[in-house]
Order: C-alpha cells, then sequence, then structure tokens
C-alpha cells in the first residue's frame, strides 16, 4: 500500500506544481487518509519542496508503529498540547526553502488561515481547491473491496433485525440495535447516524430516531451503512408493518422503485451525472410527486459518506468507471409516512455487467 500513498501524492504534486505551487499542506482528514493510510484526529500532511511530512499533534497512543512506513513519509510529532500541526507544517515548507503554498481554503476556518501567514510570513498562499477530493472519485480495487465488505457487513445487520419483533418497539431503540449489530460483524461503526422512520417519518431523509413507537399499518424506513477500514457503504428499504400493504402503500412503493430503478440503470461510464438525476425525478414527474422531491438522487461514497460526485440537475461532469455512488430517491407524504430505497453502487461498463450492486436486500415490498 505504501507504492500506492506514494503514487497519489505524485499525482497531486503534478496538480500544485503545474498551477505555480511549491508545496501543498492537506488538512481534510479525509484527504489525510487518502495520501498517507493511517492518520490520527488533527494530522496534517505536507507535500514539500524538499520532502513529505506528515504532523500529527501530541497523542500517547499513537506513534510511527501506527502510522505510515518510514521510507515513504517522515513523520513529525508535536512535542506540546497546543501546537497546531497545520501550521507547525507550514513553517517546516518555508524553511525547506519554498515560497508558495498551495492550502486546502475549503477546509481551514479564517482564524487557521490567518496563522499560517503569521507563522510564515514569506510563504504565499495558493488554494489547492478539491484537487484530492477529485482524485478520491475513481477507487481502486483495494477501496471497491473495503467497500463491498462495508455493504455485506450493512445488510447483514439489516437482515438480521428483520427477523425480530418490530412491533412495539422504538425508533431509537432499534438504531441502537442496528449500530451494535454491526460492530459486532466486524465493523469500525456506523458510517453514518442510523435512520429509522416509522409511520409518518417513513421516507423522510436523514430522519432522526425518536420515542415513536413501531405500530401495524406502519410504512417503516431504515437507512444504515457500515464503516470498514475508513470506507463506507450505505443501504436503505422500506418496509410494511403487518399481514400485508394497503394498496395506497403498493401503489407508493412501486413507483419508487421504478424510479429507483431507472436511476441504477442511467449508471454508465460517460453518463453525465444531471442525466442520471433526470432518469431517477421523471419517474416520480410523470406520477405527480416532482414538487416534493429532494435536489439531488445520490452522491458519491467511500472515505466520507458523502463525497464528490453529485447526482443532481445541476451538477457538472460525467461518470467514470470504479465510481461508486447511491441511488436513493424517496417520496414522503405530510402525515402518512413514504418510501425511500437506497443502493451503493459501482459505475461499471455494460461490457462487465453494468453498474455492480454493493448492497443487496431485497427491494420486494416486505411485509413484516
Amino acid at each position: 500500500m505504501s507504492q500506492v500513498y506514494a503514487a497519489r501524492r505524485a499525482r497531486l504534486h503534478d496538480q500544485y506544481a503545474a498551477a505555480g505551487s511549491e508545496a501543498a499542506l492537506v488538512s481534510r482528514p479525509a484527504n489525510v487518509r487518502y495520501l498517507c493510510g493511517d492518520a490520527p484526529p488533527g494530522a496534517t500532511l505536507l507535500l514539500g519542496p524538499v520532502q513529505d511530512v506528515l504532523v500529527v499533534p501530541e497523542a500517547s497512543s499513537w506513534g510511527p508503529g501506527t502510522g505510515p512506513h518510514p521510507e515513504d513519509l517522515r513523520l513529525l510529532m508535536l512535542s506540546g498540547p497546543d501546537g497546531d500541526p497545520a501550521v507547525a507544517a507550514a513553517d517546516l515548507a518555508a524553511a525547506d526553502g519554498a515560497e508558495s503554498l498551495a492550502v486546502e481554503e475549503h477546509d481551514l476556518t479564517v482564524a487557521r488561515h490567518r496563522a499560517l501567514a503569521t507563522a510564515a510570513p514569506r510563504l504565499r498562499l495558493a488554494d489547492l481547491g478539491r484537487a484530492v477530493e477529485q482524485l478520491r472519485i475513481v477507487k481502486d480495487d483495494e477501496e471497491i473491496s473495503c467497500m463491498r465488505i462495508a455493504g455485506e457487513l450493512a445488510d447483514q445487520a439489516l437482515g438480521e433485525l428483520l427477523e425480530s419483533i418490530l412491533v412495539g418497539r422504538t425508533e431509537r431503540h432499534l438504531a441502537l440495535e442496528l449500530e451494535r449489530r454491526l460492530v459486532d460483524h466486524g465493523a469500525d461503526g456506523p458510517a453514518f447516524p442510523t435512520v429509522v422512520a416509522a409511520g409518518p417519518h417513513a421516507g423522510r431523509a436523514g430522519h432522526l430516531p425518536t420515542d415513536r413507537r413501531v405500530e401495524e399499518g406502519d410504512f417503516l424506513t431504515i437507512c444504515l451503512g457500515a464503516d470498514y477500514r475508513g470506507y463506507r457503504c450505505q443501504v436503505g428499504r422500506t418496509f410494511v408493518i403487518g399481514p400485508s400493504p394497503a394498496d395506497w402503500q403498493v401503489e407508493l412503493y412501486d413507483l419508487v422503485f421504478a424510479a429507483q430503478r431507472a436511476g441504477r440503470e442511467a449508471l454508465l461510464p460517460g453518463m453525465a451525472y444531471r442525466d442520471v438525476d433526470r432518469a431517477t425525478r421523471q419517474v416520480l414527474d410523470a406520477a405527480g410527486y416532482g414538487d416534493g422531491l429532494e435536489t439531488r438522487t445520490g452522491h458519491g461514497v467511500g472515505l466520507e459518506i458523502d463525497e464528490d460526485p453529485r447526482l443532481s440537475a445541476s451538477a457538472m461532469g460525467k461518470l467514470d468507471a470504479c465510481v461508486p455512488v447511491t441511488v436513493e430517491p424517496g417520496v414522503h407524504l405530510p402525515g402518512r409516512g413514504g418510501v425511500r430505497i437506497d443502493d451503493t453502487l459501482v459505475v461499471r461498463p455494460e461490457a462487465d455487467g453494468g453498474p455492480e450492486l454493493l448492497t443487496i436486500t431485497t427491494k420486494e415490498l416486505l411485509a413484516l
């Protein structure tokens, strides 16, 4: 893996050098991890004119034995608890002779940006932009393998929960059980706060679990994700509680399922992001649900649960192969509930079988 990280840093070096910077400072945690592997909270990465250095805050539980191989990266651990790794990295870049430093302005606070300028006043600070995020969009085989395992863990936790008694239990209780099951099966933790939405809450995006109890006749929406070795994967399904769904529940579910299938089938290399959104959205628009739809159909996923690309009507760009994304349309009817179906898939060409589904929990409307 050390060669993989070195190659990633080399690609980033070419980009900031072409823009006129002699060094770069990476501070966003997911970007630091992408470029050097394991790193403690608060660490920053300096790609300097002389050497690449991982600067970490004082931390007794982390050291060279748990970080990158020293041949790939120099490790500098600050000696005091008040030191800022970003400021120390900027000072080091100046000491190594750099005159310009590209920084992630979208990650730095104004105060921290000013601290960098004060610590190294002769450095010209430039914006690195979202260069690392763009490198992260296309995943390699090892990254996709971790996401595939994360998907399996999420599917397993969800499948086990569906075999238990649900009526009478609260949304909060079910969410906590799902997160415990994820860890029990080998996940590092949940990829995001688990969504359990029952009855009138069902189908609502990002719903925070409450003490509302599951009742007969409810729609029940569950969205969860697993974090495995830093990589995330998510799955979302909607079920009916009781012996059989009502006619309106079947109709609404079939509609959302058709929209989600249209989005999944559009995930091919070369397809514009906005066209994936359009494929999903037009199914729901035609049925009269367009006004209440969210601004996007899905998003990229990897080291973060929500990353580039964005699948929305205003998004610019086209899909590449080996890009994991979600397709997660939903409809929520105030006071009644709704349906959300969410999968994580990897974009693949048709010659390779088309999109690879990482989350395989059945999308049949189950009556539990």
